[in-house]
């Protein structure tokens, strides 16, 4: 399809960064966000402002793409099927892409929901950050059948240069984003890990982290927050909560499939005793600060 019309259900920091890519891109946007921050962003950037995820779906024309940017499976279905939902006027033809990290049977729930209807569904978890994604540098994991990821290759590449084929199968994006991200969790707690102990050793933990980052310990995610860790700044590019909930959806997906490794449910109990130790709000960096407090209880 060519660049005409797409819809932004949620507008915080990856879902804005989108928009306002799509915007400079050339495209329609239209946006809602419960925000009224996010909605001024938006807007500043070029986006056309509704109240409602229906609104959203009605400006959309035929075979256009709505793209969903919220943070779990219940706010995905309440934008889709509560009251105000977008379900109810989205059209046979169209797609909604799916981007939450959320469990693979519930993207493919809802995508059968929405076939019923005859909209298409592309399971589109994404991974790289705000800055990333506005920079149209994010990866973006797609699963759905062929003519549906051809039929939107525009929009696709719109959003990121970086846009990998898992499978045709919905719900294999949300599987490999939950692998991806269960590594990541566990990276960022081995990142805080060592930084704590480099403090306690009575190391410069600027220079440390050079040294991390030009040898065999480095790990992008433990890179990005240690830095902003260290200095004292915890501001949420991303909350606490985002990886306790991935790690979580992570380890139980993995118990389905019938896996338990030795990593992968001690990061996510970390990530639970930020939350417990009122850090949900911090930027998952804030990992650095809990544990350098003291090691955590198994």
């Amino acid at each position: 399809m060519s660049r005409t019309l797409v819809g932004v259900i949620g507008v915080g920091n990856m879902g804005g960064a989108m928009a306002e890519r799509l915007c400079e891109a050339g495209w329609a946007v239209t946006v809602c966000d419960i925000d009224p921050a996010r909605q001024r962003q938006a807007v500043a950037a070029g986006a056309a402002l509704v109240g409602s995820p229906e609104q959203v779906a009605r400006s959309l024309a035929a075979e256009s793409a709505l793209i969903i940017v919220v943070v779990d499976a219940v706010q995905v279905r309440h934008v889709l099927w509560g009251p105000g939902g977008a379900a109810q006027a989205l059209q046979p033809g169209q797609t909604v892409l799916l981007c939450p990290t959320i469990a693979p049977e519930d993207v493919e729930a809802i995508a059968a929901q929405l076939a019923s209807q005859g909209v298409d569904c592309i399971d589109a978890p994404l991974s790289g950050g705000p800055v990333r994604a506005r920079d149209g540098r994010m990866s973006l994991m797609v699963a759905a059948p062929a003519g549906v990821l051809a039929r939107h290759a525009n929009l696709l590449s719109a959003l990121s240069d970086q846009v990998m084929r898992i499978s045709e199968r919905v719900g294999d994006g949300a599987r490999t984003k939950l692998v991806n991200n269960l590594l990541a969790g566990i990276n960022l707690v081995g990142a805080a890990e060592a930084l704590a102990m480099a403090e306690r050793m009575g190391l410069d933990l600027s220079t440390t982290l050079d040294v991390i980052e030009r040898s065999s310990g480095q790990s992008w995610i433990g890179s990005d927050r240690m830095r902003r860790a260290v200095t004292g700044d915890f501001e949420p590019r991303a909350h606490v909560t985002l990886l306790e909930k991935d790690t979580r959806l992570a380890v139980a997906a993995a118990a389905a499939a019938g896996f338990e490794g030795p990593l992968g449910a001690r990061a996510a109990r970390v990530f639970e005793q930020a939350h417990e130790a009122g850090m949900a709000a911090l930027d998952d960096g804030a990992l650095f600060e809990l544990l350098r407090q003291g090691s955590p209880r198994p």
